[in-house]
């Protein structure tokens, strides 16, 4: 089974799946909207992500009327987001096991007492990375 990030379309392809025409493709190319594998010199692979995305910039400029400057900034928003999202989840699986630690420590022998005073549990404190200007 290939994954959704494997280039595996010729542009020809990639424009028939998507429904727009090969010059579309390459203009989204030169904006930097899609980024497809080159094979060689010339040759273009677009994979399944990118065709979704060619299909969220068509969403986007056919039936929303946004245009390619417009586009460009909301797929930007879009990734920060994604890439905002995988760290928050990567900081409260981290947070899980710490919480895992502290738990079996606390609770490794049947005779520990429990702590009523005091804070049991660390509460988290996310680190938001600052981004770049817009």
């Amino acid at each position: 089974m290939r994954s959704a990030n494997q280039p595996v379309y010729m542009i020809g392809v990639a424009s028939e799946l998507c429904g727009v025409h090969p010059q579309t493709l390459r203009q989204y190319e030169r904006l930097g909207l899609v980024v497809p594998a080159r094979v060689g010199a010339k040759n273009r692979l677009y994979s399944e992500e990118d065709i979704l995305r060619v299909r969220q910039i068509q969403r986007l400029t056919q039936d929303m009327g946004v245009n390619l400057a417009g586009v460009e900034i909301i797929l930007r928003l879009l990734d920060e987001m994604d890439e905002m999202k995988d760290d928050m989840e990567k900081q409260m699986a981290d947070y899980v096991r710490q919480v895992e630690q502290v738990v079996a420590e606390q609770f490794g022998s049947p005779s520990a007492p429990i702590r009523k005073d005091g804070i049991f549990l660390p509460v988290p404190k996310p680190k938001i990375k600052p981004r770049d200007g817009i």
